[in-house]
């Protein structure tokens, strides 16, 4: 009961007229990026951290969040019309979708994920409202070790769950670990890695890592790509039958049901969540011949998976501080800008903001069903837009809103240096959330080690002496042994196919 007077109250917050520009803002830029291939949400917040540094906080963060529930929203248009998904969790929603569109139910198809997303949404965000409280309250009684453990699990998960290999997710995330130590020590305030320049004394600022690694390299790697498919339009009535209706109704729920809680997870993301959702929609339909030829269910599960999932990666972003996802990162990095850190003292230090937060994703939700439907001629018309205008753009938005925040050659110079880095990471197929998560959550993670250690006097064996901290190492030790035992377990197999046909 306590949790829906405050989420009454962070109405009163959300429903003030500057809060709800804000959030039309960003669900509406939120809804442009996820249209366009190669512009995420996570770049599209990195981009705008510099640009929102002198503005309202509260604004600020739920316009962040009205990109990240615009992006899912919006992946799913292009996804059914030109088989081209702007964000990666709408990848399984264009298997059905633009087969849907291919027969003249592109209507249909959109109506379903524009209405499975505000249902997911809804009720994913209503979760959110009643959840966090106590999920920050349990977190209100760890210790150092605890939090130094939980971190440990973010780090490992983060690196297995992003990109294809966990050595190179490992790789990034040490290349954040290290950047994290450069700067004076917090404990004995020696200068560590400055190198004789005095700009790196205050360490490497969040921003001009995040604006670099996603928004420079993003752009110069994409930049040269080739531009996109032929715009293929909604044919027929954007109206769906009772069949769709009935059809599309337990999809939502299921869908939901699946995105909340793996999006919740430190493992967990809407990727996965939209993958998973497919697949049991496919197993429970009375119609699966017609998957792969444009059925209903496969359209309307992912996406209403992958919109719960968008709301409840903020649990433990908000309640733990742990970023689950790439804009999720970013988005603690924006916290951070405003000197607010997220955590459990973060609903007793600023409830107002964080109600305020939570409370505006139903307006959010209300107003993306508004912007999708009626405007998906103009969103799918942003395509049209030349490349080398879009990335020529985003670099030198990227670069004066750095040097607007700190005008120094030094500042200038990573941008470039880290732009190049995140350019050259993507070439290889390194990825880049875990270098920005690395760099948040170091030097934490060093703060709460050293703490454990100073109470326990040395002693290292207190880093597994409660069953939290015990509990949590063990799970990011088989996050990342599970993974390599079940690849060499592959390649086995393959040896053994390859020696049985020599033979």
């Amino acid at each position: 009961m306590d949790s829906l007077w405050l989420l009454l109250g962070g109405l009163s917050v959300a429903l003030d007229p500057m809060i709800l520009l804000y959030a039309l803002i960003g669900v509406t830029l939120g809804t442009a990026v996820g249209v366009l291939p190669g512009i995420g949400p996570a770049l599209t917040v990195a981009l705008l951290l510099p640009a929102t540094y002198g503005l309202d906080p509260a604004g600020s963060l739920i316009m962040f969040a009205g990109i990240y529930y615009g992006g899912m929203y919006g992946g799913s248009t292009t996804s059914i019309l030109l088989n081209t998904p702007g964000e990666s969790a709408s990848i399984v929603t264009a298997i059905e979708g633009n087969k849907m569109a291919k027969a003249g139910r592109g209507g249909p198809a959109l109506a379903t994920a524009a209405i499975g997303s505000f249902v997911a949404g809804l009720i994913a965000t209503l979760l959110l409202a009643f959840l966090a409280p106590f999920v920050a309250k349990l977190a209100l009684t760890l210790g150092p070790r605890d939090y130094f453990a939980l971190m440990v699990l973010a780090f490992i998960t983060v690196s297995a769950a992003f990109g294809d290999s966990t050595l190179r997710g490992l790789t990034s995330l040490f290349v954040g670990l290290a950047l994290a130590c450069v700067g004076i020590d917090q404990l004995t305030g020696a200068a560590r890695l400055d190198f004789g320049v005095p700009q790196l004394l205050d360490g490497i600022e969040v921003t001009t890592l995040a604006v670099a690694m996603f928004a420079i390299g993003e752009a110069l790697f994409v930049a040269g790509a080739a531009t996109g498919p032929a715009l293929l339009n909604a044919t027929g009535s954007v109206r769906m039958t009772a069949a769709d209706w009935a059809r599309s109704w337990k999809a939502w729920l299921r869908g939901t049901a699946i995105g909340f809680p793996i999006g919740s997870m430190p493992a967990g993301g809407a990727d996965i969540a939209s993958f998973l959702s497919y697949a049991t929609e496919k197993k429970m339909s009375r119609h699966p011949e017609e998957f792969g030829h444009g059925a209903i269910e496969g359209v309307a599960g992912p996406e209403s998976a992958n919109n719960a999932a968008a709301a409840g990666t903020l649990v433990p972003l908000l309640t733990l501080g742990l970023p689950t996802t790439a804009t999720a990162a970013i988005m603690l990095a924006g916290f951070q800008q405003f000197g607010l850190q997220p955590g459990p003292l973060l609903f007793i230090t600023n409830a107002e903001l964080v109600w305020g937060l939570i409370a505006s994703l139903l307006i959010a939700n209300v107003m993306l069903v508004v912007l999708n439907l009626p405007l998906v001629g103009l969103w799918v018309r942003l395509l049209l837009i030349p490349r080398y205008w879009l990335y020529g753009g985003i670099l030198v938005f990227a670069t004066l809103g750095t040097i607007g925040i700190s005008p120094s050659a030094v500042e200038l110079g990573m941008l470039i240096l880290f732009g190049v880095l995140g350019y050259g990471m993507r070439l290889y197929g390194y990825p880049i959330a875990p270098v920005v998560v690395g760099l948040i959550l170091g030097p934490m993670a060093e703060q709460q080690l050293r703490r454990a250690l100073a109470i326990s006097q040395g002693d290292w064996t207190t880093l597994v002496a409660t069953p939290i901290s015990a509990g949590l190492l063990s799970i990011a030790a088989l996050f990342l042994v599970v993974p390599l035992l079940l690849r060499l377990r592959g390649r086995g197999k393959v040896l053994t196919q390859l020696g049985g046909d020599s033979d």
